[in-house]
């Protein structure tokens, strides 16, 4: 079996009101575009029917793969172990939430044949102007500052990179907000491009203005950050572990863990 062109990945934590209409969503997206995919979906330590529910995909949908952490270790950990395990040489990123609209991926992926990194922008944020919005747009202008790395919207989700520019970083908890300035070390053409961004309809939000302070301190260590995430040499505590694997409906129980990065979720 050839191995697929486009790897979707998708962290999600007690989503399971969104499970199947995403699913729906990111098929109804893909199927008409004639490429290989793969849909991987990581179980952050869902304590809801989350798991059930992936499982019963994987079951009945050869492109969907599944990944189950033993707990919840955070969206970095998530998104990590979906880049290792991703074998598409583009490789999607969005939400569990369905604020991303799947429907704009193939327009992401028609910009990935010129460009490394393309980033969504959720240039009608559809969350609290307060809480969300404006903390948002401070650290934006404040990362654009340090890193180089102008843009818009780097926490959106919904993003398409090229392999080669994600797969050899070496992350460390949170970091999945700064994964353009982090992985453009790599590959350094970036472009963004404006994309849907719907009310969240099921569920509630993980993040509150909290997170914004510890978004500061971050960027105020961005540079030491991002050549840490480039050293290849650099031995990081385990990331997450991995309860076990569905493929094509086969259900794997793994010992298989992450040897760098940090325990503890985001």
């Amino acid at each position: 079996m050839e191995p697929p062109e486009v790897s979707v990945v998708i962290p999600l934590r007690d989503e399971a009101p969104n499970v199947l209409l995403l699913h729906e969503e990111v098929t109804a997206a893909l199927a008409p575009l004639d490429v290989r995919y793969e849909l991987i979906l990581v179980d952050d330590g869902s304590e809801d029917d989350t798991s059930s529910l992936l499982m019963g995909l994987c079951s009945q949908d050869p492109h969907v793969r599944v990944i189950q952490f033993t707990r919840n270790f955070g969206q970095t950990a998530a998104l990590a172990a979906g880049f290792d395990h991703a074998r598409g040489r583009l490789i999607v990123t969005s939400d569990g939430d369905l604020q991303n609209d799947p429907a704009d991926i193939p327009r992401l992926l028609s910009l990935a044949r010129d460009y490394d990194i393309v980033c969504g922008w959720r240039k009608d944020r559809k969350d609290a102007l307060l809480t969300r919005h404006v903390p948002s747009v401070v650290a934006n202008w404040l990362l654009g500052l340090v890193t180089g790395s102008w843009l818009h919207d780097s926490g959106c989700s919904l993003k398409v990179f090229r392999a080669e520019v994600v797969k050899p970083l070496t992350l460390a908890p949170g970091m999945h907000r700064y994964l353009p300035a982090l992985a453009s070390q790599f590959g350094g053409r970036v472009t963004e491009v404006v994309v849907n961004h719907r009310v969240r309809q099921f569920g509630q939000s993980k993040y509150g203005l909290s997170r914004t302070f510890g978004v500061l301190r971050d960027i105020i260590q961005m540079r030491r950050l991002t050549r840490q995430a480039a050293d290849p040499m650099r031995r990081m505590p385990r990331l997450y572990d991995v309860r076990q694997l569905c493929e094509r409906g086969q259900v794997e129980e793994s010992p298989a863990s992450r040897e760098r990065g940090s325990q503890g979720a985001s």
